[in-house]
């Protein structure tokens, strides 16, 4: 697979993976033991970043849309998280509370879609 497929797989940012990586390609096999035995770059990558937004979003509690409407459009590292978390600039908790509202509607439409399968059963 590109490197870029297996970079998003790994929850990395490419630009920030060394340049072997970036430049050849994975095969499953290398994938999986990337994933099950990661190698001192990787550990470090996951740790301290830069993140992909995905993960920053993730770290933040909100969703990547969330991320650009607050103007974040750069990879962070793990410091810069944690500087935001701190923060607690008005954009993110806003962002906040709007994923809490979609985490809630997703789980009562799930439970909704329960009760009706459970009575055509």
């Amino acid at each position: 697979m590109k490197p870029a497929t297996a970079a998003k797989k790994l929850g990395v940012y490419l630009p920030a993976t060394p340049a072997a990586f970036q430049e050849g390609v994975v095969s499953r096999a290398e994938l999986n033991e990337l994933q099950t035995n990661p190698p001192e770059w990787l550990r470090e990558l996951r740790q301290n970043g830069p993140h992909p937004r995905p993960v920053v979003a993730a770290r933040l509690g909100i969703s990547i849309a969330g991320l650009a409407r607050g103007g974040v459009t750069e990879p962070l590292t793990t410091a810069q998280i944690e500087d935001l978390r701190e923060e607690s600039p008005e954009w993110l908790e806003k962002e906040r509370a709007t994923q809490a509202e979609v985490r809630k509607e997703t789980a009562r439409v799930k439970k909704l879609h329960e009760k009706k399968e459970a009575k055509e059963s």
